[in-house]
C-alpha cells in the first residue's frame, strides 16, 4: 500500500511538515497556484455564467506532472495549503488537476493554523472537506478582479499610455493616496502663537517646569498674529503665578490585543521600517518553520494573514503560567483578557502570537537573523503584554492663574503630567503613557515629565515667558502603515491583499516611497483623475467595501457567487457605457481629413519601445475607420487629427481659419505658446557642450527626434531640459551668461560645499571584487553599476546628494576589507558601526 501524499504550497513548509509527520508520509509543494485565468485573454464565459475558463499556471507543467505522479502510487491525497480563501482554492484547483490521475483515491482538506507537533498531527487525525463556499468566495474575487483590469485597463491605454493597469482594489487605494494629496496641495497653511512659561514653586523642591497658555477669559486660547502674541505677553509681563485648580485621577490603561495581519504589518512598519511585503516574507518563514536545533524545525508563529483577534484556550493558559511565573501573580488580571474582533472578521482563524510562549526572544538571538528576530520579538511582546494586567497611572493637570491686578483679560494656564503607579503589561511592552487630548477636551494640554507637589494658592515664580510661532499643518501623506488602517477601516481589501495593493502601486510607478510616505506620482495622479472621472461609482471606497461584504456572505454560503457576479455586472456595464468616449462630430472630421488631403510628404515615424507611431497612418487608419462605419470616430481621435494638421501646416493653405471654424481656436493658441524652434535649439546646443548621463542623452535624443519630425516641445519637455542644463550647471565656465541668454528661469543650484562623496568614491575604487546583482521584485540591484553611476553623476555635478552619500557609506561598510586604510577614512569621515548596522 502506498504512502500517503501531502501537498502544501511551498517547499519550505513542506520541509518542515515532513518532518513533523514522519514515515508514512510524502510531502511536496505545489509551489502556489498551479491553475488560474489565462494571461492574454478574459478567461471568463460571462455569457455562461461567468465560468472561468483555467489554465495551469506559467511554468507549472513540470510540478503539476511530478504532484500527477505521486498521486498515482499514493494510498490517499491530503490537500494541506493555508488556511484562507486563498489557500481554500489552492486545494482545491490541485484536487480538479489530479481528480483523473488519483482514480478515486480519496481526498482530504487539513488545516491548521501553526506548524507545529501537536496542532499538525491533530490535523490529520481530523481531516474534512474542501468547503466549495470559501472556494467560490476566492473564483468570485478572482473573476471580479480580471474583469474590471481586463475592461478598464484599455481605457489607460488610450488616454494615459499603454502597459498601465486599473485594479478594483489596487485603484482604490490610489484614489485614497491621490485625494489626501490634492488635499495637501490645496491646503493654506495659517500661523499662531503658543504662549507659556517656564515657571517653579517659590519653595523647595524648585525644579522648573513649563505651563501653556489654554484660555483667555474662559474660551480656548487662539492667538493668530505676532502683534496679538507681544500684546499679551506685554500684559503678562511682571507677573507671578498661582495654582487654581488641581486635578488627580488614576485610569486603567489596558494592553491592546494580539496582532492580526493589518496592525503587524503597521507596526512592523513604525517600528522596524519594514515594508509590508517584508513583514509578510519574514512572518512566512516564521509560520513555515525555523530549525531550533534538537527540535528541529518548528513554526514560531501562527498563521499571519488573519483578521481576528481571537487566542485559543491553551495558549491563552500557557501565557498564563508565563506570566506568572516569571512576573508574579499581580502581573495576570483578574479574569483573563479577551478582545473583540471587528465585524466580519474569521473567528475561527486566530490572532499572530507565537506558537510556544516560552521560546523567548532571547532564546532565539542565536537561531533566526536580525530582521526575523525583529519582528518575532514585536509578535512575541505583543502577545504577552495582551494577556497581562492593565497599568495604572496617576493623571495630575494642574491650572494657574496669574497673581496681578488690572489684567486686560482672564488667563488661565495648564500644565500636567503622568506618572506609572503599576506597570503591569508596560512591564513588557513600553507605550507612550502621557495623557491624551479628550475628544470633548477643548484645550490642549503639552504633557511634562514630572510636576512638583502643589496644592490650589501655591505661589508659582515666572522664570520666564515663551512665544513660539507656529504653522498650521497638512494633513499627513499616508505611510504603508497608514494607508492599511485607512484601507481596513474602509472594508477595502482583506489581510492577504493588503501588502500586495501597495507594491502594485510602486511597482507600477503610480506612487513612490519617500521617507516612509507614499506619495502619487504624476502618472499616478493622472490615472487616478481620469478613472475618478469616467468611473467614479466603480472605484469609490464605499461601493468596494459593498463588494467585499459580499464576497462574504459568498463565503458564508448565503448567496451563489454566480449571482453575486450577475448583480456586480449589471451595474458595471452601465457604468462602462457611460464611460465611453463620446463621437466626434463627423462633419468635424471630415473638415480635418479635407485639410490633410493638402500633405503631400508625411514625416517618418517615430520608434518607441516596440511601436511605432506614425501621422499618416493614424490619418489612414481614420479614413479607415469611417469607411468601415462599425466603430466611431472619437473627439479625441478628431483632436489629434486636428493636432496632425497643425504639425504640417506648411503644406496646408489657410490652416488657422480653417480649425477655427470648427472650434479649434484653444488648440491654435497653446500651439502658440510652446517653444520657438528658436528656443528649442539654443538649448539643444548648450547641452552639446557638456557630458551627459546616459539616460539623459537618450531623453535629448528623443526630444531632438520629435523636433526633427515636425513636432514642437510642450512646455513640460522644455522645463525638463532647463532642469538638465542647471543639474549639470557646474560644467559651464560661464553658467551666469548662458542662463540669461537662453532665458532660463532657474538659479544656479546652490549646494552645501561637499567634502563627503570625493573621499567615499575614492574607498570604492578601490573595490574589485563586487558582490553579484540582486533580484528584488522587478528591480536589479548592483552595487557596481550602483557607484559608476554615482561617480558619474559627481564628476558631472561635483555633488550627491544627503541620500545618495548616505548610500555610499553604507556601500563602503560593506566593502571595508577591500579598502586599505578603511579605519583611518571612517574616522576622517565620523563613520561609525552602529550607524551601518541599523534595520539590517
Amino acid at each position: 500500500m502506498g504512502k500517503k501524499l501531502v501537498i502544501v504550497e511551498s517547499p519550505a513548509k513542506a520541509k518542515t511538515i515532513g518532518k513533523l509527520l514522519g514515515t508514512g508520509y510524502v510531502v511536496k509543494s505545489s509551489v502556489g497556484h498551479v491553475r488560474d485565468l489565462p494571461e492574454r485573454t478574459l478567461g471568463v464565459d460571462i455569457e455562461h455564467g461567468f465560468t472561468p475558463n483555467y489554465v495551469l499556471t506559467k511554468g507549472k507543467v513540470k510540478v503539476v506532472a511530478e504532484l500527477r505522479k505521486a498521486a498515482k502510487t499514493a494510498s490517499a491525497i491530503y490537500l494541506a495549503p493555508d488556511p484562507d480563501r486563498e489557500g481554500e482554492a489552492i486545494a482545491w484547483h490541485l484536487q480538479e488537476v489530479l481528480a483523473d490521475t488519483a482514480e478515486g483515491k480519496p481526498f482530504y482538506r487539513v488545516q491548521y493554523n501553526e506548524i507545529t507537533a501537536r496542532a499538525v498531527r491533530a490535523a490529520f487525525e481530523n481531516p474534512g472537506a474542501i468547503d466549495m463556499n470559501r472556494v467560490n468566495a476566492q473564483q468570485a474575487r478572482r473573476v471580479l478582479d480580471r474583469i474590471v483590469g481586463y475592461k478598464v485597463s484599455p481605457m489607460l491605454w488610450s488616454r494615459v499610455r499603454r502597459g498601465l493597469s486599473a485594479g478594483r482594489v489596487q485603484s482604490v487605494a490610489l484614489r485614497l493616496v491621490a485625494e489626501r494629496e490634492r488635499e495637501i496641495q490645496a491646503f493654506k497653511v495659517e500661523e499662531y502663537w503658543v504662549l507659556g512659561a517656564n515657571v517653579c514653586r517659590q519653595s523647595p523642591p524648585k525644579d522648573p517646569f513649563m505651563v501653556r497658555l489654554s484660555k483667555v477669559d474662559g474660551e480656548k486660547a487662539s492667538v493668530g498674529s505676532e502683534g496679538a502674541a507681544k500684546a499679551l505677553l506685554a500684559n503678562l509681563d511682571g507677573c507671578a503665578l498661582s495654582v487654581s485648580d488641581v486635578r488627580t485621577r488614576e485610569v486603567s490603561r489596558r494592553p491592546l490585543p494580539p496582532f492580526i495581519t493589518s496592525t503587524l504589518q503597521q507596526a512592523a512598519s513604525s517600528v522596524c521600517g519594514f515594508s509590508p511585503n517584508r513583514t509578510m516574507g519574514l512572518a512566512q518563514k516564521l509560520y513555515e518553520g525555523v530549525d531550533v536545533g534538537e527540535g528541529g524545525a518548528v513554526g514560531l508563529i501562527t498563521y499571519m494573514r488573519t483578521d481576528s483577534v481571537n487566542i485559543a484556550r491553551d495558549a491563552q493558559a500557557a501565557a498564563k503560567d508565563f506570566i506568572v511565573a516569571t512576573h508574579g501573580e499581580r502581573y495576570y488580571p483578574e479574569t483573563p483578557n479577551f478582545y473583540k474582533s471587528r465585524s466580519g472578521a474569521q473567528e475561527a482563524h486566530e490572532a499572530i502570537r507565537p506558537t510556544d510562549v516560552t521560546r523567548t526572544p532571547e532564546s532565539l538571538r542565536n537561531v533566526l537573523d536580525v530582521p526575523a528576530l525583529r519582528l518575532y520579538e514585536l509578535i512575541w511582546k505583543r502577545f504577552v503584554a495582551s494577556q497581562m494586567a492593565a497599568a495604572k497611572i496617576t493623571q495630575k493637570s494642574i491650572d494657574f492663574q496669574p497673581a496681578k491686578v488690572g489684567l486686560a483679560h482672564a488667563y488661565t494656564f495648564a500644565a500636567a503630567a503622568s506618572e506609572v503607579v503599576f506597570d503591569g503589561f508596560l512591564k513588557v511592552m513600553a507605550l507612550n503613557i502621557h495623557k491624551k487630548k479628550e475628544e470633548d477636551e477643548e484645550e490642549e494640554v503639552d504633557e511634562v515629565d514630572r510636576l512638583p507637589p502643589l496644592a490650589v494658592g501655591d505661589a508659582i515664580e515666572v522664570l520666564g515667558w515663551l512665544s513660539d510661532r507656529k504653522e498650521t499643518k497638512p494633513p499627513p501623506r499616508y505611510s504603508e502603515a497608514s494607508l492599511i488602517r485607512a484601507l481596513e477601516s474602509d472594508g477595502v481589501g482583506r489581510p492577504s491583499t493588503y501588502a500586495s495593493i501597495i507594491e502594485t502601486l510602486n511597482s507600477r510607478e503610480y506612487t513612490m516611497r519617500e521617507k516612509r510616505q507614499l506619495t502619487p506620482t504624476e502618472l499616478g495622479l493622472m490615472v487616478n483623475d481620469l478613472l475618478v472621472a469616467k468611473l467614479d461609482a466603480l472605484f469609490n471606497v464605499g461601493f468596494t467595501a459593498e463588494m467585499e461584504g459580499d464576497l462574504d456572505h459568498v463565503e458564508e454560503g448565503n448567496v451563489e457567487w454566480t449571482q453575486m457576479m450577475q448583480a456586480f455586472y449589471a451595474r458595471f456595464s452601465k457604468w462602462m457605457e457611460l464611460a465611453r468616449e463620446p463621437p466626434a462630430d463627423m462633419k468635424r472630421v471630415g473638415a480635418m481629413l479635407a485639410l490633410l488631403a493638402h500633405v503631400e510628404q508625411w514625416a517618418p515615424g517615430i520608434q518607441r519601445g516596440k511601436r511605432t507611431y506614425s501621422d499618416d497612418r493614424f490619418v489612414t487608419s481614420v479614413r479607415e475607420q469611417l469607411t468601415k462605419g462599425e466603430k466611431p470616430v472619437t473627439d479625441k481621435q478628431a483632436e489629434t487629427l486636428a493636432k496632425i494638421v497643425l504639425r504640417y501646416r506648411s503644406q496646408i493653405p489657410d490652416v488657422e481659419a480653417g480649425l477655427a471654424a470648427w472650434g479649434y481656436q484653444e488648440l491654435i493658441e497653446s500651439d502658440k505658446a510652446m517653444a520657438s524652434n528658436e528656443e528649442t535649439t539654443q538649448r539643444f546646443e548648450t547641452l552639446d557642450m557638456i557630458v551627459l548621463s546616459d539616460s539623459q542623452v537618450e531623453f535629448i535624443s528623443s526630444l531632438r527626434e520629435q523636433v526633427a519630425n515636425g513636432r514642437k516641445l510642450s512646455a513640460r519637455q522644455i522645463a525638463a531640459l532647463d532642469r538638465i542644463i542647471v543639474q549639470n550647471a557646474v560644467q559651464f565656465a560661464d553658467f551666469e551668461r548662458i542662463r540669461k541668454k537662453i532665458g532660463l528661469i532657474h538659479e544656479k543650484p546652490s549646494h552645501e560645499p561637499d567634502h563627503e562623496s570625493p573621499a567615499l568614491l575614492e574607498m570604492l575604487q578601490q573595490v574589485t571584487d563586487w558582490q553579484e546583482p540582486v533580484m528584488r521584485g522587478k528591480r536589479t540591484f548592483d552595487d557596481k553599476e550602483f557607484y559608476a553611476s554615482l561617480a558619474g553623476q559627481y564628476a558631472r555635478q561635483q555633488t550627491l546628494s544627503p541620500r545618495q552619500r548616505g548610500a555610499m557609506r553604507r556601500l563602503v561598510f560593506r566593502y571595508k576589507a577591500q579598502i586599505p586604510g578603511f579605519a583611518q577614512y571612517a574616522e576622517k569621515l565620523g563613520m561609525t558601526v552602529p550607524a551601518f548596522n541599523k534595520g539590517n
